[in-house]
């Protein structure tokens, strides 16, 4: 396993560096990079702190300053050390600055703005916070979405990732032989998602759950047949239902909430394309 230092330089949260370079890393086989994070650096004084850092441990400098003077220091710095230093933001802002026909305005933290779509994000947030675990059945019908699954089929994790985006996410469990809330039945708006997972998976994520909470384990929660029973039952259920349903065993939060945006945009367009009743 080669080990190198990845130092990550933003002027904002550094949310970009970090995705973009863990994306770029994780196409590499047998390497560790050993990040060092320098965020929200708007200053002279805050880029020479991130400076000696990369002095102290040499490594590849990846980088989102806007400013020009703190962008030119950075350089020089990293020219000096005979480290690479690469704007990651660079090539994407030119070619939507040609295409447009306009430059950009250099401003750190611009994503980050506290408009309609911050308090959207914070709404839904607070929504899925509320909705969590099949609390507040209620206002199921206020949901964009809504994910049904098993114990331990991620469902709660999924919601708060699909709250940052700024979708209204509620879950509610599937438990064998109880009915789901009628309000979960009866409501119109939301997409409803069937989550599943391979059983032994599921044993064995139940079983780790177990011994964190030293939890005996001599119990149906983890028994294979049990659980192949119910994931089976669930899926029947879903099934019966007409929900569309997302395997998470291979996938990660990440890749299952991005499955669950493609389906929610599938479902608008359609909507959008269909007649009014008044039509």
């Amino acid at each position: 396993m080669r080990e190198f230092h990845l130092h990550l330089v933003s002027d904002a949260t550094g949310e970009t560096v970090i995705s973009v370079a863990r994306a770029c890393v994780a196409q590499f086989d047998e390497v560790h990079a050993v990040e060092h994070f320098w965020n929200l650096v708007r200053t002279e004084r805050q880029l020479n702190l991130a400076i000696e850092g990369i002095k102290d441990h040499p490594g590849i400098v990846l980088y989102t300053l806007v400013d020009p003077d703190l962008r030119v220091t950075l350089e020089t710095a990293c020219r000096a050390l005979q480290v690479p230093c690469v704007p990651i933001l660079d090539p994407t802002l030119a070619g939507l600055g040609q295409y447009l026909g306009l430059e950009s305005r250099a401003q750190p933290g611009r994503q980050h703005m506290l408009n309609e779509q911050y308090f959207n994000r914070m709404e839904a947030m607070d929504f899925a916070l509320s909705n969590d675990d099949g609390q507040s059945v209620w206002k199921l019908d206020q949901a964009d979405v809504i994910l049904v699954g098993v114990s331990r089929t991620s469902k709660t994790p999924t919601s708060i990732y699909l709250a940052n985006r700024g979708i209204k996410a509620a879950n509610v469990p599937y438990v064998p032989g109880q009915g789901l809330p009628e309000e979960l039945v009866r409501a119109t708006r939301p997409l409803i998602v069937g989550l599943t997972e391979d059983p032994e998976r599921l044993v064995q994520i139940r079983r780790n759950r177990l011994r964190l909470l030293n939890q005996p384990e001599i119990t149906s929660y983890v028994d294979p047949e049990a659980v192949r029973n119910e994931v089976n039952e669930a899926r029947r259920f879903y099934a019966k239902q007409g929900w569309p349903v997302i395997d998470v065993t291979r996938r990660s939060i990440e890749e299952t909430a991005a499955e669950i945006i493609k389906i929610l945009a599938r479902r608008t367009a359609q909507a959008e394309t269909q007649p009014s009743p008044s039509a």
